[in-house]
């Protein structure tokens, strides 16, 4: 394996980027089979080849017409069914998948097992793992707390890329800065650089009206898949206690323990993860959520390889 260049100090995996997880969890998707790639057949809107030649991906093969190349002859086919049959190759094309990692300050949360950074960064790398392993190409691309890309590249070399700049972008120390999802998709649909494939991972906290129509146009130029990052307590309805809360250093306590005081909280907390997934679902982009201390591994496969299973 190659090794990742000048690599950045360690995380603790829980609050932030262990970099040796992340690269650890090449040998959780070595165990997933792989089906063939919706990226290397042909990419939307467009219809599948059916030729011969170099670049060209064996397909099936049919029963032989009158004016087929008898060099493409299937004789092992033909031989067990008595019948000539011609194989028929479709256009080989390298895949690229583009992560869209939201890195805004709203990510450094979580009160189970890990921040939402740090599981968003380790469902990125499982996708990077599963795309290199498959043939696809890879990059990354923040928005939020910084606007760093990392363009896409194949192999192991491009998945340790990814998780390396995963813990480095993770470990910086940068001015707090907000990016809307719209502007985002916008700069992302200058930076695609050819990806037909692109998954958002987000907590949908910056997640605004515009968004809508540049998420719909990006969708039709790729394959788009949407992963939602949120804390248990912005998905169900917290039980009564008295909740206490540290940011930059600074603590308080919030009480909860009526009903509706705990259903507005979690409401005003689960805000962003609504919007995002209410946006999937009315531009019909498949998308999952997932919690900090879920495995992310099944939700990666279902959104990349749909109908995968460890």
């Amino acid at each position: 394996m190659s090794a990742v260049p000048n690599p950045p100090v360690d995380g603790d995996g829980l609050t932030r980027v262990r970099l040796a997880e992340l690269v650890a969890l090449r040998s959780r998707v070595a165990k997933a089979a792989l089906p063939r790639l919706e990226s290397r057949a042909a990419r939307a809107g467009q219809q599948s080849s059916r030729l011969h030649g170099r670049g060209m991906d064996y397909a099936e093969s049919r029963v032989y017409q009158p004016g087929d190349d008898v060099r493409r002859l299937d004789w092992r086919l033909t031989a067990r069914s008595g019948r000539l049959h011609t194989k028929l190759f479709q256009e080989e094309r390298e895949g690229r998948l583009l992560i869209l990692l939201d890195t805004h300050e709203s990510m450094h949360f979580g009160t189970r097992a890990r921040f939402k950074s740090v599981q968003a960064a380790r469902a990125a790398a499982l996708a990077a793992w599963y795309a290199v392993r498959a043939g696809e190409r890879v990059g990354l691309m923040e928005f939020g707390h910084g606007h760093q890309l990392l363009r896409p590249q194949a192999g192991v070399r491009g998945a340790l890329a990814v998780c390396g700049a995963l813990a480095e972008w993770d470990g910086r120390t940068l001015p707090v800065q907000g990016e809307a999802l719209s502007e985002a998709l916008q700069r992302a649909a200058r930076l695609m650089r050819g990806a037909n494939r692109v998954l958002l991972v987000s907590d949908g906290l910056s997640c605004d009206e515009a968004a809508h129509g540049r998420l719909r146009d990006m969708s039709r130029k790729a394959c788009v898949r949407v992963l939602v990052v949120a804390d248990a307590l912005e998905l169900g309805l917290p039980p009564p206690g008295r909740y206490p809360l540290e940011h930059h250093g600074e603590r308080c306590e919030v009480v909860l323990l009526g009903e509706r005081q705990r259903r507005e909280f979690q409401q005003r907390l689960g805000a962003g993860q609504a919007r995002l997934g209410a946006l999937a679902r009315s531009l019909g982009l498949p998308h999952a959520i997932i919690d900090t201390a879920s495995d992310p591994l099944d939700a990666v496969l279902s959104l990349l390889a749909p109908g995968m299973r460890r």
